[in-house]
């Protein structure tokens, strides 16, 4: 008999070892999460080449990405995720959070985290660390509590950031179609507040490995930053501590951009916006 998430999460706290819990000592352990050798020559653009343990981009601000991580029924979540890029500016030299690799092992060190966690944690250095935060007890939040990992995916295609964003995608390979690069990466919670009754928990973010996969020529299209920045609207609907009606006179600009300057692609993504949250029947 398949069991629920939340009798799953019952048995944790519970301190009950599950058959569940043993294949996470097993995802803890695995060295790789892709296969390096899968993608061979397919892309003719560019040979993929790997990064090792850096950031396959240069991060700045809040890059907008895709993560996904393992459930406990072996299938990848892709979610949308924001990562912080350090700020080298900061007397700690770590992010505005004030996160270093330091200070990650110091939070480490403090959890009540078991062993294979523990061995996971990034070695102490003063090097900036990029962070991400969680909102809720989303399955992002869950995955990464049980298994400590992630793969970190850099994507332009405006459908796969609204289908993380807005709907539950749930897959069995953690790898896009159209993932120009990906890095895994090691998560540490460092700090969680609360607010208006939602709890944000902060993570480190350690990159494992990283590999680039195409290559393209910077485009800017107004219509592609109209559909991400509409996703974070959209998700924010019927949430305590948002306005409702502002939140709908922005999608109604996002989708005018859109309809102006938006190609086929993202003209699809914000159709898909309108599905999967029904907001133009909101007022």
């Amino acid at each position: 008999m398949t069991r629920s998430d939340d009798e799953r999460d019952r048995d944790v706290a519970d301190g009950i070892r599950t058959d569940d819990d043993n294949d996470d000592d097993d995802a803890r352990s695995e060295p790789r999460l892709v296969d390096p050798d899968r993608f061979g020559d397919q892309h003719t653009r560019v040979v993929p080449r790997a990064t090792g343990p850096t950031w396959p981009v240069g991060l700045r601000g809040v890059t907008e990405t895709i993560v996904a991580t393992r459930g406990p029924n072996g299938r990848w979540n892709m979610a949308a995720l924001g990562v912080h890029a350090p700020d080298p500016n900061e007397p700690d030299g770590g992010t505005e959070d004030g996160a270093t690799a330091e200070s990650v092992a110091e939070a480490a060190a403090d959890a009540t985290a078991d062993a294979a966690a523990d061995d996971s944690t990034p070695s102490a250095t003063t090097e900036p660390m990029a962070t991400a935060q969680t909102y809720g007890r989303t399955r992002t939040r869950r995955n990464v509590e049980r298994t400590g990992r992630g793969v970190i995916q850099f994507t332009s295609d405006p459908l796969a950031f609204v289908d993380a964003a807005l709907t539950i995608d749930e897959r069995s390979d953690p790898i896009l179609a159209n993932t120009d690069a990906y890095v895994e990466v090691e998560f540490t919670r460092i700090d969680r507040t609360t607010d208006a009754g939602t709890e944000i928990h902060t993570w480190a973010l350690a990159p494992v490995a990283g590999r680039i996969l195409d290559e393209r020529v910077p485009r800017t299209n107004r219509g592609y930053g109209a559909v991400i920045d509409a996703t974070v609207a959209a998700s924010r609907l019927d949430v305590e501590g948002f306005d409702e009606d502002e939140l709908l006179d922005r999608l109604r600009y996002f989708s005018d951009t859109v309809d102006r300057c938006g190609g086929p692609r993202e003209r699809a993504a914000f159709e898909r916006i309108d599905d999967v949250t029904g907001w133009r029947d909101r007022r």
